[in-house]
């Protein structure tokens, strides 16, 4: 017989719970039992950053943090970086300046920026290339990334100063 477990979260601000099995990763229990599709499962060994997520406020690779470990805690996912039908100035960072191709590591990369201009709203190409270091892109070469999260870090900006 399987043990099974309650687990709570607040899921892009909704609260969420379900029974699920100590062993169920986090990237599963969004996937699987939550249904946001949108955290992609690439390695399972937290080397490629498409499953990244933001879990108390900080970036993690959910192919190896148990969806237990996340109980009573906050995630947010792609689903959750969007408000009122208005894209993220991140998504929109990845759209005007060509920072995707194919679009699988998209997801991670933007929550891995979103992490990092929660933290530091005008970093220097240098802090973005560390604060994406830990998601890998087969595609693009990482330079329209970059620009992508400076037009973000630069939008983002003057919506602070115009306040």
């Amino acid at each position: 017989m399987v043990t099974k477990n309650r687990v709570r979260v607040k899921m892009n601000g909704r609260e969420c719970e379900a029974e699920i099995e100590p062993r169920l990763l986090l990237v599963h229990f969004i996937r699987d039992v939550l249904g946001l599709t949108g955290t992609h499962v690439g390695c399972d060994t937290t080397n490629c950053g498409a499953c990244t997520v933001i879990l108390g406020g900080r970036p993690v690779k959910s192919c190896t943090v148990f969806a237990i470990q996340a109980d009573g805690r906050e995630i947010r996912t792609i689903e959750g970086v969007a408000s009122d039908g208005q894209l993220h100035p991140l998504q929109e960072g990845f759209k005007e300046e060509h920072g995707l191709q194919c679009g699988f590591c998209t997801p991670g990369m933007i929550l891995s920026a979103y992490a990092l201009l929660e933290k530091n709203p005008h970093p220097s190409e240098e802090e973005i290339r560390w604060g994406i270091s830990g998601n890998l892109c087969r595609c693009t070469g990482y330079q329209n990334i970059v620009k992508a999260v400076q037009y973000a870090a630069n939008k983002m900006g003057g919506e602070k100063n115009a306040a």
